[in-house]
């Protein structure tokens, strides 16, 4: 399952979920959102105005959301 992390530095949610995500073995890739405009736009068209922001293949989040972590590794164990 393909999960991308977008964030920007200095974000404490942003570490919170980077630290959940490892805990259950989740791999990820994180994009910094001050570095790349086109994954800026992307983040603001999915309606996200806060850091961080998570997408899977069947779902986006944003903020540090502990309970849809979790759903991921639910649904790993489930594949």
């Amino acid at each position: 399952m393909a999960v991308t992390v977008y964030s920007q530095p200095a974000c404490p949610q942003c570490r919170a979920t980077y630290r959940a995500l490892d805990r259950q073995g989740t791999a990820y890739t994180v994009v910094d959102l001050t570095e790349d405009p086109h994954a800026l736009d992307l983040v603001l068209s999915l309606g996200h105005r806060q850091a961080p922001v998570v997408v899977t293949e069947s779902d986006h989040w944003s903020g540090f959301r502990p309970e849809k972590i979790a759903g991921l590794a639910d649904r790993r164990v489930a594949a």
